[in-house]
């Protein structure tokens, strides 16, 4: 290996600041990824709890329910709303539809 000259000592220090420099955009990726995911997190338990029980209402402002869903059932709309196991039983006695996917009237012991 020869000795560097003069030349050879810049162009080492040129490519020692541009590693710093990618090491130092590296540590602020890092750090803004550790923070998305601690508030992702934050976020996850912040939320309320899954309600049991939903109603879902049909369109428009004074229109009647047209689902009764288990609280988490993946069919329920972005109109159904939290109910107490008493609603969600008086709305499936007054006519509602049980969901025929998550089948809430089964677990309601609710027989036809």
């Amino acid at each position: 290996m020869r000795p560097l000259d003069a030349s050879g000592a810049f162009l080492l220090r040129f490519l020692e600041r541009v590693q710093e420099r990618d090491l130092a955009r590296t540590r602020r990726w890092i750090t803004d990824e550790e923070r998305r995911e601690a508030e992702r997190r934050r976020s996850i338990e912040a939320r309320p709890p899954v309600p049991d029980w939903l109603i879902e209402q049909s369109i428009g402002h004074h229109a009647p329910p047209v689902y009764v869903h288990v609280g988490g059932c993946h069919m329920a709309g972005k109109r159904s709303k939290g109910a107490t196991r008493e609603q969600a039983v008086r709305a499936l006695t007054e006519g509602v539809d049980p969901c025929p996917h998550c089948c809430p009237d089964t677990d309601l012991g609710i027989l036809e």
